[in-house]
């Protein structure tokens, strides 16, 4: 009967720790989503100088780059999360340091520049204040050399 007893006793106790176990992963799991939960589905308000720019022509075999600049007109500190160009013949660069309200950061898009003809490609920008994505477009115009 001691050993029914103190069986009882362990099982209830190991129910007891799992439990209070799963309560402090949920209220770390809450803290963590409450720290990110600023994001919100509207654009985000940082102000780009612009969002297209046009090479015009660009001579084959020369990478053409551009630079994207915006300002941080945000009450918040802007961090920008994630760049991806739309194919592997644009490399990017961006800021990758904490942007301040007021403070400027920047873009920058290389299109390699290796086949004649005209070219539209895409930059997304993701960022900490928005699940709204930026799109930057570059195109223009390889030509082959004279």
């Amino acid at each position: 009967m001691k050993t029914l007893k103190l069986s009882l006793f362990a099982v209830v106790g190991a129910l007891f720790f799992v439990s209070n176990s799963a309560n402090a992963q949920t209220a770390t799991a809450k803290k963590v989503t409450n720290l990110t939960e600023t994001k919100t589905s509207e654009p985000s308000k940082i102000t780009w100088t612009e969002d297209v720019f046009n090479f015009g022509e660009v001579e084959k075999g020369h990478p053409a780059s551009h630079e994207f600049t915006f300002k941080n007109t945000t009450d918040q500190t802007i961090l920008i999360t994630h760049v991806k160009a739309s194919c592997g013949c644009t490399a990017t660069n961006y800021t990758k340091t904490p942007i301040k309200p007021g403070e400027t950061g920047s873009v920058t898009a290389t299109y390699n520049a290796a086949n004649p003809g005209n070219f539209t490609k895409t930059i997304t920008v993701t960022t900490n204040d928005t699940d709204v994505k930026k799109v930057l477009t570059i195109k223009g115009k390889v030509v082959a050399q004279q």
